[in-house]
């Protein structure tokens, strides 16, 4: 089961406009000619040009403009609708792929019989995503590393997962945070992907956002991640390393819940810069200036990881064609994936790769 937000106008007489417009303005951004937006929408030229002046219409202002020669572009009112609905879409995606899952689950419980489900929560991210293609049924549950690892101390995930940058003097202090929620407990992690964080911008604005320092600047409007994620610790780390204060920053108090939602809100000229993942910055065609590496890791208790559909991932996170899917992710790279491993080992690891 697959669950997809419509974002629908419906003016004061009842009038309704069909979703497929905002996939006819995305594709008509993407081709410029209204016959290959229509045809990659699913409908005909004709209905497509009716769904454009109805919105015209119903909005009293026209959606796209034509020149000859140019080609079809979308009007500055078409550009703002189909911004705001993908933001929209991005800031909702990761809970509405939860209830996905947790219904998903539900209704094979019932259809199927009780039946054994590996239960995942994690922080929102591009790989992490691929792995309910994995064999067996995964329960993914999108939310902070906080709430993950105490779902974890709880027993009401059979997995967690966790971030920690490869630069050790970083890890140290990530571990710090975290320490409450990890001790006192038989933990192993998982190891499973790095990927790169960092400044989040449009190409033009590329000589004028070159640094940290730069994000004080009166001039530059920032987009924030929400305070209880993983990103935001990372984030304050490298101000503090600078000598920056979060307040110093304006619009440092606004803040998006994923990481697809911060390039989303630069894109659409909201703000000037992000912080976040260099694979949301590619999703958008966007600018990134990576500042921060990595790894993504998964965390159980040790007695769990020889359970079944758990070992089943594993083989899952091994395969060629799995690691295939993570080289494709910008800014993502294999971490001797699947393999079962020790922060101790990974941050010794870490510690003599800093040293060579």
């Amino acid at each position: 089961m697959n669950i997809t937000p419509a974002w629908l106008f419906r003016s004061d007489d009842g009038e309704l406009l069909d979703p497929v417009l905002f996939r006819l303005l995305a594709n008509l951004r993407e081709t410029g000619k209204l016959t290959r937006a229509a045809e990659e929408a699913g409908v005909s030229y004709r209905h497509a040009w009716n769904l454009l002046n109805r919105g015209a219409t119903f909005f009293g202002m026209a959606l796209v403009d034509m020149r000859k020669g140019y080609g079809t572009q979308l009007s500055p009112l078409g550009e703002k609708l189909l911004w705001s609905e993908q933001r929209v879409r991005a800031r909702l995606g990761p809970q509405i792929d939860s209830m996905a899952s947790e219904l998903n689950h539900q209704l094979q419980q019932l259809l199927e019989g009780t039946h054994p489900v590996l239960r995942l929560h994690a922080s929102h991210g591009y790989a992490v995503a691929l792995l309910p293609a994995c064999p067996g049924e995964l329960d993914l549950r999108y939310c902070n590393p906080q709430e993950a690892l105490n779902a974890l101390g709880r027993g009401e995930c059979d997995l967690a997962s966790f971030h920690v940058p490869s630069c050790p003097r970083l890890a140290e202090r990530v571990m710090q945070v975290y320490r409450p929620q990890l001790e006192g407990q038989a933990l192993r992690i998982i190891r499973f992907v790095t990927r790169r964080q960092g400044l989040i911008l449009r190409t033009e604005d590329r000589d004028r956002i070159r640094s940290l320092a730069d994000l004080t600047r009166a001039d530059v409007r920032f987009i924030n991640r929400d305070e209880h994620s993983g990103t935001r610790v990372l984030f304050n780390l490298l101000l503090a390393e600078h000598g920056i204060a979060e307040a110093q920053i304006p619009g440092a108090a606004q803040e998006e819940f994923t990481h697809t939602a911060v390039a989303a809100y630069v894109a659409a000229g909201m703000a000037d810069v992000g912080f976040g993942l260099e694979a949301a910055a590619a999703q958008f065609g966007l600018g990134f200036l990576p500042l921060s590496t990595e790894h993504y890791l998964l965390i159980g208790h040790e007695d769990r990881l020889r359970q079944d559909n758990v070992q089943q991932l594993l083989a899952f996170m091994g395969s060629q064609a799995f690691l295939t899917s993570i080289e494709t992710l910008s800014g993502y790279a294999p971490d001797r994936c699947g393999e079962v491993d020790s922060f101790e080992s990974l941050l010794a690891e870490d510690r003599e790769a800093d040293r060579g």
